[in-house]
């Protein structure tokens, strides 16, 4: 039979590529693990509803995603509040002003809950690991320009 005859959803697809899983540690705020069983939760309703519905490429998607989303959970470090000495730490929200005069603030969370529109950055961003141990007053390089610490909350 010519293959111009088959449906292309009675092809076999490929199974979907792993999500990359990231080799730096899984330092999480107490809310970042909450989001992160909150997706599994979810997980597990979409990959049920795929299962009902016969969707194999639906329930390949799940299945991939709740490997990757249990593999943060079993690894996830929670850091609960960062010490008050001073310092930037993991969980510190800090204040920064730009050399144009932007300023911005920041807080420093896990790779997976990082937004930076939403004012989170990853610990393993450039900026994070720049702010990292700084006090309020030092300059650290920001992209092509540089920013002052304004404050550490």
């Amino acid at each position: 039979m010519s293959r111009a005859f088959v449906k292309e959803t009675d092809a076999e697809l490929p199974p979907p590529p792993e999500r990359p899983v990231s080799p730096h540690p899984n330092y999480v705020t107490p809310e970042g693990l909450a989001a992160i069983e909150a997706e599994l939760a979810r997980l597990d309703a979409a990959h049920a509803a795929a299962v009902r519905a016969g969707d194999r490429d639906a329930i390949a998607l799940t299945q991939r995603d709740q490997r990757y989303w249990t593999a943060r959970r079993a690894s996830a470090q929670v850091v609960d509040n960062p010490p008050a000495d001073g310092r930037v730490h993991f969980g510190s929200t800090v204040t920064l002003e730009r050399g144009d005069g932007r300023r911005q603030t920041f807080r420093i969370v896990g790779e997976d809950e990082a937004d930076p529109a939403h004012g989170t950055i990853a610990h393993v961003s450039p900026l994070a690991r720049a702010l990292t141990g700084k006090q309020v007053g030092d300059v650290v390089p920001a992209g092509d320009d540089e920013a002052e610490i304004l404050a550490i909350a």
